[in-house]
Formats: C-alpha cells, sequence, structure tokens
C-alpha cells in the first residue's frame, strides 16, 4: 500500500481518524472529508487511488456520491455502512461498489480489503494520474500548483486553480454550472450559478489579459462550458 492515495468519506470524526491512523501506518496517504460535497471536491483535486465511502451522510450520502465518481473513473470504490442486509449489498455491487463493509468493522480486515483492491486494481492496468498536462496553450503541475501559458507563470486563487483542473482533465466534455459548483465549489451553500460564470471570467482574463477570448474554455450556450485544447503546432 505504500504511497497509494486513499480519500475516505465519512462524516463521522472518529471514523475518519481511525481509518487515518490504519492506513497512514498500512504505508498509505490518506486525505478525507466529512460530507459527500467535499469529497467529490477532494476527490477532483487529489486524484485517489481508493476511496473509502460511508452510505449514511447528511446532504449528499453514498449513493449520490458514488454515482458522481462512477461518472467520472473507474477507481476502486470501498462502501461503508450500518446495514448488513443482502439486498443493500447488491445495491451497492450494482451501483458499482468495488467492495462493501458493515459497521462495526475489524480493523486488520478493512485494511487488508483496502490492499486487496489496489493490488486488484493494478493489475487491472489501472494508470497514474499524470502530476502536469500540457497542451499548445497551457501547462499544469500540479504537484506545485503552477501554471505557465506560453511560458508566462500565471497566478491563480485555489479556487482558480480547482477550476482550471476541472476543464482540463475533462477535455471536450461539456460541464453544466450545477457538475461545476459540485466539483470545484464542493459546498454550494450561498452560491449560485453565476458564480461559475464570473470565476470562468476571471480564469479567462488571468490566462490571456490581452484575449480573453481566445482562451480554449468555451461556453456552449444552454449546457455549460467546456475546455478544447488546441492542437500542438507542427
Amino acid at each position: 500500500m505504500s504511497a497509494a492515495r486513499v480519500l475516505v468519506i465519512d462524516d463521522d470524526d472518529d471514523i475518519r481518524g481511525l481509518l487515518r491512523t490504519l492506513l497512514e501506518r498500512a504505508g498509505a496517504v490518506v486525505y478525507d472529508a466529512p460530507d459527500g460535497r467535499e469529497g467529490l471536491r477532494e476527490f477532483h483535486s487529489r486524484r485517489p487511488d481508493l476511496v473509502i465511502l460511508d452510505i449514511s451522510m447528511p446532504v449528499m450520502d453514498g449513493w449520490q456520491v458514488l454515482d458522481r465518481i462512477r461518472d467520472m473513473s473507474d477507481v476502486p470504490v470501498l462502501m461503508l455502512t450500518a446495514r448488513g442486509d443482502e439486498l443493500e449489498r447488491v445495491r451497492g455491487l450494482h451501483a458499482g461498489a468495488d467492495d462493501y463493509v458493515v459497521k462495526p468493522f475489524g480493523k486488520q480486515e478493512l485494511v487488508a480489503r483496502v490492499q486487496a483492491l489496489l493490488r486488484r486494481s493494478t493489475r487491472g492496468g489501472r494508470t497514474e494520474e499524470p502530476d502536469s498536462y500540457g497542451d499548445a496553450f497551457l501547462s499544469i503541475d500540479w504537484g506545485q500548483h503552477r501554471v505557465l501559458v506560453q511560458e508566462r507563470d500565471v497566478q491563480l486563487t485555489p479556487l482558480e486553480f480547482r477550476l482550471l483542473s476541472t476543464f482540463v482533465r475533462n477535455p471536450r466534455q461539456v460541464l453544466s454550472r450545477e457538475q461545476l459548483l459540485e466539483l470545484v465549489w464542493g459546498d454550494t451553500y450561498g452560491v449560485g450559478g453565476d458564480q461559475v460564470k464570473l470565476y470562468i471570467g476571471y480564469l479567462r482574463r488571468k490566462l490571456s489579459p490581452d484575449a480573453p477570448d481566445e482562451v480554449p474554455i468555451e461556453t456552449v450556450r444552454g449546457f455549460g462550458y467546456r475546455y478544447t485544447a488546441p492542437a500542438q503546432s507542427v
């Protein structure tokens, strides 16, 4: 499990703390989130190798989070639940979960299940997420949170950086305002679709102060926005 990135999404502070301790002892790098919305934001920014996901959470439950994850990735997901009946297990597996653990769980069993899922995903040829990105317009170093546009260093706020990362990690895909709010802002309380439009304007002007309309973030009227990377020059 050495250096594997594991995201724990659970509204119980004690469970998150316990899982962090167990998994870090086993060599994993652990991130956590106290609810589904924050979990999706962490998922998108951290790109974990495995997710441990609680089912019963307020605002956005584990089923909803699992649906969003499966829209974006086939990363292994281990579901946690207080219910152990067969129908609940079947529902989880049909929804795209890779394993299912009932609370209270055995510490060593849970670690063993996580290790087994990670081994299985490695054998299946799952590729590592790149640490950097580049096209004919810009380059991103996710480790250093650095953005270059034609060799010019662009200073972005954390939110602007997440917004740009969301676009380039979903190339040519139209993302609605609701999807962007969920993936970038996470907690959307008090935040509306106008915020998305506002920050896309900020982002375009920072990426290209003299020609913001030439930034390859396209407005698709009535649907949302998409990033179309320009072709590399020959």
